[in-house]
């Protein structure tokens, strides 16, 4: 496996791997309740919570298991959220996808641009054929920039997981390689 971390470019985002002196920004969207809310995880209370999760996203790339890319603004560097694969089942040709982003960028189409690259990254480069999303019912948010990225949205599993000391469901929704390069011309 290559072991540098492919960088993406969009017209205002560079897409890149997350160094430990991100965790500022880390910290700053999810301390915050609002992006943690629909997220597996409670709102971090300490800066070294950032920098373990950037450590972890980072592991996950090196043992070849997933990608998480950091969206930082083009001209300050600076990171905004995150995006990338895990749950990676290499047998079966498929990814989960994920992401957040700082609220202050929320409704600017921040996530409908950096999707399509990387996208087009799991299907080109990842030999991906499915790529699956999971989220929480009501996050309408996530529902709508997924489809609006070609996801089809496929059902809820019913208490699909445990979350927070409670039981939730998951919507599920996903992307075909065959509609993505049908739809994309790649």
């Amino acid at each position: 496996m290559n072991t540098s971390f492919p960088v993406l470019y969009t017209e205002r985002f560079v897409l890149r791997k997350m160094e430990e002196s991100d965790a500022g920004e880390v910290f700053a969207y999810f301390s915050d309740d609002e992006v943690t809310r629909y997220y597996d995880l409670e709102s971090f209370t300490e800066v070294n919570q950032a920098v373990e999760i950037i450590n972890r996203w980072s592991e996950r790339f090196y043992h070849n298991e997933g990608f998480r890319w950091g969206i930082a603004d083009r001209q300050i560097n600076k990171i905004i959220g995150s995006c990338g694969y895990h749950n990676w089942e290499k047998e079966h040709f498929k990814a989960e996808i994920g992401f957040e982003v700082n609220p202050s960028h929320w409704r600017k189409g921040v996530m409908t641009e950096v999707l399509s690259p990387i996208l087009k990254f799991g299907f080109t480069q990842m030999n991906l054929n499915r790529i699956e999303a999971f989220y929480d019912p009501d996050n309408t948010a996530s529902k709508l920039c997924l489809e609006k990225a070609g996801f089809i949205y496929e059902g809820v599993l019913r208490q699909a997981a445990y979350e927070k000391g409670v039981f939730c469901d998951a919507a599920v929704c996903s992307v075909l390689k065959e509609e993505y390069m049908k739809e994309h011309s790649v």
